[in-house]
């Protein structure tokens, strides 16, 4: 194989795992609970455990996200964020096209139930009714808009992670996360390159300089603390 097109493969490694997730090590796994709360059954969460703004993650059960968790050595492979509609928590996610689901319901297409959620540790402050209000508004304007295959940093189309970081930044003037250059990364294993082959055939434009976001960069923010991990 050419340098060249070890470049592109390389390249489209780490944009398979904006599907879900970026860079990890797995100790970063066992670091996940820490803090948290363990409850139970599977797909209930207790009224009021859960706040606007929370960022909530899992392991979904999409065709890629087992090449996505060989590339990265991370369970985690997809995201979204916490809205209180009408009382009730629902999750604010980029899939086939950016919408709300149901919390519990989104809990439980997530492999096995299991689910993160994580908070701002000084939410109190920082995420004001103001911030919250312009947060939700830029959210809003994501409403309907085609799941992001390219990974790229514009808002014609978005991934599930930059989704929520650009609800951060552009509402609260948060940046949660560190961004990465798409061209950070390994060759991974023989399943992620066939599953790179089948995404970006001959002539797919891709950038190594372009920004992305992970929802494991997002997670690893020192500034978040678990309040529930099940």
């Amino acid at each position: 194989m050419t340098a060249s097109k070890l470049a592109i493969i390389g390249s489209g490694v780490f944009l398979l795992l904006l599907t879900g997730i970026g860079i990890a090590h797995p100790s970063a796994v066992s670091r996940l609970g820490r803090s948290a709360l363990r409850l139970g059954p599977p797909d209930s969460v207790p009224p009021g455990l859960v706040h606007e703004g929370d960022l909530v993650f899992q392991t979904s059960r999409s065709s890629q996200s087992a090449a996505v968790a060989m590339a990265t050595h991370s369970r985690l492979t997809h995201m979204g964020i916490i809205e209180i509609v009408d009382g009730r928590p629902e999750v604010l996610e980029a899939v086939k096209q950016v919408k709300r689901t149901p919390l519990e319901a989104w809990i439980a297409r997530g492999e096995g139930g299991h689910v993160w959620i994580r908070r701002l540790r000084d939410a109190s402050q920082a995420l004001s009714p103001s911030a919250l209000g312009r947060m939700h508004s830029v959210g809003e304007d994501f409403i309907g808009r085609a799941y992001d295959v390219w990974f790229r940093w514009d808002d014609t189309r978005v991934y599930c992670s930059e989704l929520v970081y650009k609800i951060y930044e552009r509402g609260a003037e948060i940046r949660i996360g560190k961004l990465q250059r798409a061209g950070d990364m390994d060759l991974a294993s023989p399943a992620v390159q066939s599953k790179l082959r089948e995404r970006f055939g001959p002539g797919t434009p891709f950038a190594p300089d372009e920004p992305v976001i992970s929802p494991q960069a997002m997670f690893d923010d020192p500034r978040l603390v678990t309040v529930l991990e099940r």
